[in-house]
């Protein structure tokens, strides 16, 4: 508590604001012009430019097109990694499904934090299955909005670390389009095009991207190691004349995606790791992800005048998957689970030989369908109006959303028998007799957000309502047919008010410090009577430009009064998706980013420069147990798994007329992969790496421009993860070329 007194003082006694850029901005460029009114922010954005992150009672990152620009990466994994405060373990390489954390939140496949892509939810059952093993496609999005801290009780029902929004391809003003295909390493290519216009009254856009790779593991019995994985989005428009007295809009968005992706729970263990990170067992070969998602949306918004607008929004997402993979496997009578097998090989020899390749006995290998649909769906509704006095600026902000979402789980198992280091199908399962339930959710949502200018002072006091039913009605696996001869069913219910504060004040020109204090909270489980997450989150931070050194720095400290934990497969466990209490836990930490181009008196060239560094500490302040592998056994003082201490990334670009070139690097400090306090243990250790990435662009004209990346050009040779089932590798060296063409 000492160092974090002391970072308060310090921050106090620091401070500015950032110069701003005025093509930073989703919204009229006059948003970069300070002096100027405000203006309502659309509803499909929670800051829409650097501008308004920057200026925020709480801690916010925009990354702009032209940052998405810079690397052109379709990994979400290495967008993020320069946005500090954000906590990532990778599992496929690719970002297919990532684990993400806000400022200490469980990482586990992002179900504790608020996902979202053009403002409306997008995990494939927020409330009841957040897990995301659907995430948007980030090489398709035109912005990314991360919000963290104080007064993000908008944005729910997440509020602990924050929220991610996905801003997708806008409709263009005029006719206008572009084409980006690029292809390299590990047959991977990326080829990605959209079109669209605006008229008086109508706009419509077109967008298509395909994404895929032969992947860059080595299956025992030959094959793809990689994915396939289309997206196609249309947006359609009807709007009101411009010179009409209210003006009002219709927007209309359709997005479908489907994925086949040859991935797989299985790992690595330690010694193999050791020889080749890249070998994937010969148990694997039959595991493959299929899944298909599609999202409508409708979205009204009335402006009576340039000071109150009413904005509506109905949504649905579905989306079904079927992850095909290995589960168990039995020799001499003896059943184990793959992550049990790989954690200690020498314990089950003669399964272990069969994950490798040896031959079994039919039905020693059980395969299991994860087959799951979901649906999401709602309606939202948000007032916005704003009026100035003669030294004030009011706002006030409220919203209103209605949300049910579902899971259904009707799974099998197949089994199979190894045979030359092939696998042959033994014994066909009958679906639904695995897994057969359906988990519900219903929820009203209502916020209220006042913000207040007086001065160099900005005060958002505000506060979310969520009144959640969470249910589960399991069929059993005996009535495929679900004629309810077995039902069991569960429901729990949660009522509860989300307050929080924030404040910005100006101390001049080139100085700024925010900070604020607010509720953290995550919804329970369906469990009778299960207590949801809760903490008390607080913020201190200063933004400032000193002799064009522009930076950020931030303390927070969160105070859990309940963790929760979930067993998902995913984190070793047995993929019930049940929650359960881990009791307290204090995480506090620093953030910092600091921006300094190098050549700011050259008027051709431009050499900037950014550093971005994490510190988090996680303790826990009470004891429990689970069988999810990644919490085990926890006693007071233990340290959360998979949060490094330590983060640091950097970033280095020449910028020229004719050509851009940037360097990224990234540190990501060792850290535990089971909780724990003292040395880390070699066997629940991931180390340290550091990987660097490069990119190039040469312009031919202002519409062709020729592109190269290189991805870890250090070829370091890495571990991500012990989890789902043993030791998983980090992208290896791979290089790409490309082209870019607009119109």
């Amino acid at each position: 508590m000492k160092k974090l007194s002391l970072f308060f003082l310090g921050l106090l006694l620091t401070g500015s604001l950032q110069a701003q850029e005025k093509n930073d901005s989703l919204q009229d460029p006059s948003k970069s012009v300070e002096d100027l009114k405000e203006v309502i922010i659309s509803a499909k954005v929670l800051f829409g430019s650097k501008f308004e992150a920057r200026n925020r009672t709480g801690s916010a990152y925009f990354l702009s097109p032209q940052d998405l620009k810079k690397f052109n990466y379709t990994d979400i994994n290495r967008v993020l990694r320069q946005v500090p405060g954000v906590n990532i373990y990778e599992e496929d390489g690719f970002g297919l499904r990532p684990n993400i954390s806000l400022r200490g939140t469980s990482p586990e496949r992002s179900s504790k934090i608020t996902l979202m892509e053009d403002g409306v939810l997008i995990a494939p059952a927020p409330y009841s299955a957040p897990a995301a093993y659907y995430f948007p496609s980030v090489g398709r999005m035109q912005a990314v909005e991360v919000l963290k801290g104080s007064s993000q009780v908008q944005f729910g029902p997440f509020t602990t670390g924050g929220a991610i929004n996905f801003i997708s391809s806008q409709i263009p003003q005029e006719f206008s389009g572009s084409v980006d295909a690029n292809y390299g390493s590990f047959n991977t290519s990326n080829l990605h095009a959209k079109v669209g216009n605006s008229h008086k009254n109508i706009g419509y856009l077109v967008e298509y991207q395909n994404n895929r790779s032969d992947g860059f593991k080595n299956l025992d019995s030959g094959g793809d190691t990689g994915f396939n994985k289309d997206d196609l989005v249309a947006k359609f428009r009807v709007n009101t004349n411009p010179e009409a007295a209210t003006q009002q809009a219709l927007d209309f968005k359709f997005q479908y995606s489907d994925e086949v992706s040859d991935e797989t729970y299985l790992g690595l263990t330690a010694s193999d790791f050791e020889k080749d990170p890249f070998r994937r067992y010969a148990a694997s070969q039959k595991d493959q992800m299929n899944a298909e998602h599609m999202q409508f949306m409708a979205t009204h918004t009335l402006d009576f005048h340039n000071s109150f607008r009413i904005t509506t929004t109905g949504y649905r997402n579905e989306f079904s998957r079927n992850w095909y993979k290995l589960n168990d496997v039995t020799a001499n009578g003896e059943k184990q689970g793959i992550a049990s097998i790989l954690d200690n090989p020498g314990a089950y020899p003669d399964i272990f030989n069969i994950i490798t390749g040896g031959a079994s006995e039919a039905d020693a290998l059980a395969v299991k369908n994860n087959n799951r649909e979901y649906t999401s769906q709602g309606v939202q509704t948000k007032f916005d109006y704003h009026w100035a006095g003669e030294n004030t600026f009011h706002d006030i902000e409220i919203g209103l959303k209605y949300h049910v979402d579902e899971e259904d789980r009707f799974q099998w198992v197949d089994r199979y028998q190894m045979n030359e280091g092939q696998m042959d199908l033994t014994t066909e399962g009958t679906p639904g007799t695995d897994a057969n339930r359906i988990s519900d959710a219903k929820a009203f949502a209502a916020h209220i957000m006042y913000k207040l200018k007086f001065n160099k002072w900005t005060f958002t006091p505000g506060i979310r309502y969520e009144n959640i039913t969470l249910g589960r009605i399991d069929y059993g696996k005996e009535d495929i047919n679900r004629t309810g001869s077995d039902l069991s069913t569960r429901e729990n219910k949660v009522d509860v008010f989300i307050p929080g504060i924030g404040f910005n004040y100006k101390i001049n020109a080139d100085a700024a410090i925010f900070g604020g204090v607010h509720k953290g909270f995550s919804p329970p489980g369906s469990s009778v009577g299960q207590d949801p997450e809760e903490s008390v989150n607080l913020e201190l931070g200063s933004r400032f430009n000193f002799a064009g050194l522009q930076g950020e720095a931030v303390v927070f400290y969160n105070d859990y009064s309940n963790l929760l934990g979930s067993d998902l497969a995913a984190s070793g466990g047995t993929g019930s998706l049940d929650q359960f209490n881990a009791g307290e836990v204090l995480v506090h930490g620093l953030e910092l980013l600091l921006n300094y181009d190098l050549l700011k008196t050259n008027a051709e060239f431009k050499l900037p420069v950014s550093l971005g560094y994490t510190y988090t500490n996680t303790e826990f302040q009470s004891e429990f147990e689970s069988a999810a592998d990644i919490w085990g056994k926890v006693t007071e003082g233990d340290e959360m798994p998979y949060i490094p201490n330590h983060q640091f990334n950097a970033s280095l670009g020449l910028e020229y007329e004719k050509f851009e070139t940037y360097l990224s690097g990234r540190y990501m400090g060792e850290f535990r992969t089971l909780a724990g306090t003292g040395s880390i243990p070699e066997n629940e250790k991931i180390d340290a790496n550091f990987v660097l990435d490069f990119a190039a662009k040469y312009h031919l004209n202002k519409h062709l421009s020729l592109t190269g990346n290189m991805i870890n050009v250090l070829d370091n040779e890495y571990a991500v993860a012990r989890v789902p089932a043993g030791l998983r590798p980090g992208h290896p060296f791979g290089v790409y070329a490309g082209i870019s063409a607009s119109f």
